[in-house]
């Protein structure tokens, strides 16, 4: 797939995950997401595409972006922003909360 049909099935599943818009607690973990597939650039369209319109600029989604490249989000933070994704679809191709095995639970 080339790059701008994957923003544009990017934006369309993410439009479908927060049709009422991204809520502010959710950029961070969100854009950290994006980032794992996403080049810095991409990620500011997205973020631009997504963002709605309120007084915010791009000088603000960039301290947002830097914000998830310096500081980490909460893991809890991005568990939700997935599992909201993953309700509509969203392709992962990894898996960071994998269920615990039976052998973790042994002495």
């Amino acid at each position: 797939m080339d790059r701008p049909s994957l923003l544009t099935t990017i934006r369309s599943w993410l439009r479908a995950g927060y049709p009422q818009g991204v809520p502010q607690s959710d950029y961070v973990p969100l854009l950290s997401l994006l980032r794992r597939q996403l080049s810095d650039d991409e990620v500011r369209q997205v973020a631009a595409d997504l963002i709605p319109e309120t007084p915010v600029d791009e000088v603000d989604i960039g301290v947002e972006i830097t914000k998830v490249t310096d500081e980490l989000p909460r893991e809890e933070d991005v568990e939700r922003v997935r599992d909201r994704l993953a309700e509509n679809c969203w392709p992962f191709d990894d898996d960071p909360f994998p269920p615990p095995t039976d052998t973790e639970d042994e002495p």
